[in-house]
């Protein structure tokens, strides 16, 4: 039985807000997300808040656990290294596709989207949230410029989603991620290899882009 289209706006609502809460760190890791404090926190019926607790926890972003209730999923060193891990395997396949297939729009798109994060500069000193929010949306939109090409709709996804997951994990861990690096140099380095076709250059600079802020959470997690 499909929703009726005004419980289905709502539902994306509460699902939308649920999980942007979750990535950006307004919601606590390990926190409990009971049912009817979250409709209330949403203005909104707690069935839409049940329908948008289950679709997250089909995503990870949401841990159910039986007679206890849904919970904002923990932190650990652990998942984090394995989630990089996996990001940097499937990302390193989508790029190499994505240069395998170059196309003169992508590269235009990757040269667009270095440029808008550029305008969009966030360090740890600051306490602008809203900016820091604007920042990671160019970042996101700069690494998923990269992988675009790649020809295959079901790995983007992949990769999407571990982004999502990556993203939760920068923004609890405050500034750590950013302390004192040259993340502009880092990512413009990176487009440098893509647009000249250097793949086995291109896929270590990612890669090193992410183990750095693999080695800085890790402190952040460990402190």
């Amino acid at each position: 039985m499909s929703l009726k289209p005004e419980k289905a706006t709502t539902a994306t609502m509460a699902y939308d807000q649920l999980r942007l809460d979750i990535l950006r760190g307004n919601l606590q890791p390990g926190q409990k997300l009971a049912i009817d404090s979250i409709a209330q926190r949403y203005g909104v019926g707690t069935n839409p808040v049940r329908e948008a607790l289950n679709r997250l926890s089909s995503e990870r972003l949401v841990d159910r656990h039986d007679q206890r209730g849904f919970f904002v999923p923990q932190i650990s060193i652990e998942s984090w290294r394995e989630l990089v891990k996996t990001r940097c395997w499937l990302e390193s396949l989508a790029l190499e596709q994505s240069m395998r297939n170059r196309t003169v729009e992508w590269e235009e798109e990757i040269v667009l989207a270095l440029h808008r994060m550029s305008r969009s500069p966030w360090t740890e000193e600051s306490s602008d949230m809203a900016r820091r929010a604007q920042f990671e949306g160019a970042h996101r939109a700069f690494h998923v410029a990269l992988l675009a090409n790649c020809g295959s709709s079901w790995l983007l996804q992949f990769c999407e989603v571990l982004m999502d997951h990556a993203q939760r994990y920068i923004f609890v861990s405050a500034g750590a991620a950013y302390p004192r690096r040259h993340g502009e140099d880092e990512h413009r380095q990176i487009a440098d290899a893509v647009l000249d076709g250097r793949i086995e250059e291109a896929k270590e600079r990612l890669v090193a882009h992410y183990m750095l802020t693999l080695e800085y959470i890790e402190r952040d997690i460990e402190a």
